[in-house]
């Protein structure tokens, strides 16, 4: 584990940009940035855009470690290069940005209200892959869409039991259990998941190092007892399907979360932008999350 980038995700003032959109959600990423299904016959070429769109946004000039503390990058991703260095070298080279890689295949079916992850083939041999990229961790996702006590038990079973597997490779586990922003029972959701988890982590060893992608909470510092726990090295917050500007206010009301958006970040870019304007509204985006991760509203605050 690189001393430096702990260090840089531990303390400095930040967020993380979320650039793991995978087979499933591509499409649709592609879309959003002006590139529809008609404009590539092939998954070849179709991942092809999709990795000249997130180079355009890691090489611009507004994406750097000053504001952008971490990346988490897809396979394939990690796998292609950037200027000409491997992505993960890269991002940490020329631009100080931590290295992190999304280790998931998906989500199982519904059961119990939740939707576990799909068993991760090969995970070993995937990990010593990042560990040969220098990626610093990992992030990994399933989905809570309703509050099943026996559903979220089992979710937080698994996000633990993977995550150890992880720490024990080297990397730095991101545990993503999203809670599902349509969630009828959203705060009930959220409680019994802060008490799995929390019961989970405090029997961890002391020395272990794990990290949380939530949902922004119904209840603004719901996840601070998590975020303040000695082997929970940052709370992250997801934008979960809220649009930039309500996930951003959202997000200033709670100071123990900071973001790790992918959607919101990407939101307003386009492939038929001309550098500078792409360059003023990628600016303009990271400039917002930024400031929600960092400048928090005091209790009583603006609404």
């Amino acid at each position: 584990m690189d001393v430096t980038q702990l260090g840089k995700v531990r303390s400095d003032p930040g967020f993380f940009a979320a650039l793991d959109q995978s087979g499933g959600s591509t499409p649709k990423a592609l879309a959003g940035y002006g590139i529809g299904a008609g404009q590539y016959s092939s998954e070849k070429e179709m991942f092809g855009l999709v990795h000249a769109m997130r180079a355009r946004v890691i090489s611009d000039p507004a994406f750097d470690g000053s504001r952008v503390l971490a990346a988490i990058l897809f396979e394939q991703t990690m796998d292609r290069d950037i200027a000409g260095l491997p992505s993960a070298r890269y991002l940490w080279a020329e631009k100080q940005v931590v290295p992190f890689l999304k280790v998931d295949s998906g989500l199982a079916a519904e059961q119990d209200g939740v939707q576990l992850m799909k068993p991760i083939g090969g995970l070993s041999g995937l990990l010593e892959r990042a560990n040969r990229h220098q990626i610093f961790g990992t992030k990994m996702r399933s989905v809570i869409r309703d509050a099943d006590e026996h559903g979220v038990a089992a979710i937080a079973d698994q996000q633990v039991e993977y995550a150890m597997r992880i720490a024990a490779a080297g990397l730095v586990p991101i545990m993503e259990p999203e809670v599902d922003i349509a969630c009828p029972r959203k705060d009930e959701a959220e409680i019994l998941l802060r008490d799995a988890l929390q019961t989970r982590i405090e029997a961890l060893p002391r020395d272990a190092t794990v990290m949380l992608k939530l949902t922004i909470p119904s209840r603004p510092g719901l996840y601070a007892g998590l975020a303040a726990d000695p082997r929970v090295l940052r709370v992250l917050a997801l934008s979960g399907g809220y649009s930039r500007d309500r996930a951003c206010t959202l997000l200033a009301r709670d100071p123990s979360m900071i973001a790790s958006f992918s959607r919101a970040l990407l939101e307003g870019l386009s492939s038929q932008q001309a550098d500078d304007q792409f360059h003023a509204r990628l600016d303009a985006s990271i400039g917002q999350i930024f400031a929600a991760s960092v400048d928090k509203v005091p209790a009583g605050g603006r609404p």
